[in-house]
């Protein structure tokens, strides 16, 4: 798979946190991911208004590097994969299947994109663009035991040729995505993209979904319904019904610079007054 030949490293790190490149290491790597899963939101504004969603690195580069906005993982998981490589790790792209609020088995599109790490010949899974159930730490292949992470319990369980992510949430192990290890090229990514960002059948056309970490929390937004997820303790929702309330919300708690399209608000005030589906 090709790579940029120009992007702004420097500033990538300085926004994540970093004065200076760290060294490829177990401990750069879950350092990165638990600041960038809290500095980058995972958010949907380009499909919900119906637009082009371009994943070439320089466009994605621009968008949330430069102009304050987040992405989903088509983006943000080639991004920081860039980053890595630039770090030195070695590491690649592969893909999987979301099977989040389903069963493990169903044979859902091929449209999640992240990571594989190899760190003295052992094997990691990173995945900064998963939403609001993001891993925000690496976590190990070689093992189905329980693996602890800033937030969740997670634990990687091999599953016939390839592996099920799982998250533990009240106490109870949930199915999030199954993935291997194909090697994969810029045409699978685009395929997967294509159908996230165009597909009559995504779950992201003409929706608004945001996700944001934090020491202890989560916050997600599903159009105009909002939590606040605190380890350990009750989540706090509350349902948003004015249009300049969300917008303001996604700015103050997501971190989001808005996109200057004229059709926004309009477009955020429609989808929350349409009644939620059953």
């Amino acid at each position: 798979m090709s790579q940029p030949a120009v992007m702004d490293f420097d500033l990538y790190l300085h926004q994540l946190g970093f004065d200076a490149a760290p060294a490829p290491t177990l401990d750069t790597l879950r350092r990165l991911q638990l600041r960038h899963t809290s500095t980058f939101a995972f958010e949907s504004l380009s499909t919900l208004l119906r637009l082009p969603v371009p994943i070439d690195l320089p466009t994605v580069e621009k968008k949330i590097l430069h102009d304050g906005r987040g992405g989903y993982c088509y983006e943000l998981n080639q991004m920081y994969l860039a980053l890595l490589q630039h770090l030195g790790f070695q590491a690649r792209g592969i893909t999987g299947r979301v099977v989040l609020g389903g069963p493990e088995d169903a044979l859902t599109s091929r449209t999640h994109r992240l990571a594989l790490v190899t760190l003295d010949d052992v094997q990691y899974s990173v995945d900064v663009g998963f939403g609001g159930m993001v891993p925000t730490a690496p976590l190990r292949l070689d093992t189905d035991a329980e693996q602890a992470t800033p937030h969740e319990p997670y634990c990687i369980v091999r599953r016939d040729s390839g592996y099920a992510l799982r998250a533990k949430v009240m106490g109870e192990w949930r199915p999030m995505y199954v993935f291997d290890l194909q090697v994969q090229g810029d045409a699978d990514y685009e395929m997967g993209n294509w159908y996230v960002s165009t597909h009559s059948r995504s779950p992201f056309l003409g929706q608004l979904k945001a996700a944001l970490t934090g020491d202890g929390w989560r916050r997600t937004l599903n159009n105009g319904s909002y939590a606040l997820h605190r380890m350990g303790q009750p989540s706090e929702r509350r349902q948003i019904s004015d249009a300049d309330e969300l917008l303001e919300l996604l700015q103050r708690e997501f971190r989001i610079r808005l996109p200057q399209h004229p059709a926004l608000r309009d477009v955020v005030a429609q989808l929350i007054s349409e009644p939620a589906a059953v």
